[in-house]
């Protein structure tokens, strides 16, 4: 397979990477999610417009199978510098989402786009890169601990169902 090329999302992309976002929060789902992935659709489109628009975003992509040369979107990862509401004693980036489409996993994709969020993130002056993965996502979080991510702050949850 491949690899695929990183780069800024363009206005076409939005549709695909919509699609795209959906299928991350249903994959999250199987994980114990509460996010609803369908019912965020418009949200997550005009969230992703403004992550392109203000250069926090970037896409893979690989070439298509149509003839037109086109390509295909396989990836995406969203990002931003963190506002915190208390002061901090350093500058902090925070990787939102990442996903990257399962026929494509496994060949560096993620990687790419971890690094070059990174990458941006390092050069608009932040000392530390934060993100969040589901407990139960196994995968994500040994993707993530091979590339130097450890756990700083753990999140607890219990229903409110009496029992």
């Amino acid at each position: 397979m491949t690899p695929a090329d990183i780069r800024d999302p363009e206005p076409r992309d939005a549709e695909s990477l919509a699609d795209l976002w959906v299928a991350l929060a249903r994959g999250q789902q199987d994980h114990g999610s509460h996010l609803q992935a369908e019912q965020n659709r418009s949200r997550i489109r005009d969230l992703l417009a403004r992550y392109a628009a203000t250069d926090r975003l970037l896409v893979a992509d690989t070439p298509s199978t149509t003839p037109a040369g086109e390509t295909d979107i396989v990836g995406f990862v969203m990002f931003r510098i963190r506002a915190d509401e208390y002061e901090v004693d350093c500058k902090r980036g925070l990787v939102e989402n990442l996903y990257v489409v399962p026929d494509h996993r496994g060949v560096g994709i993620g990687s790419d786009l971890l690094s070059a969020a990174e990458q941006l993130l390092r050069e608009r002056g932040v000392d530390v890169v934060s993100l969040e993965a589901i407990a139960q996502n196994h995968a994500a979080r040994r993707f993530y601990r091979r590339h130097g991510y450890e756990p700083h702050r753990v999140e607890f949850e219990k229903s409110a169902e009496e029992r």
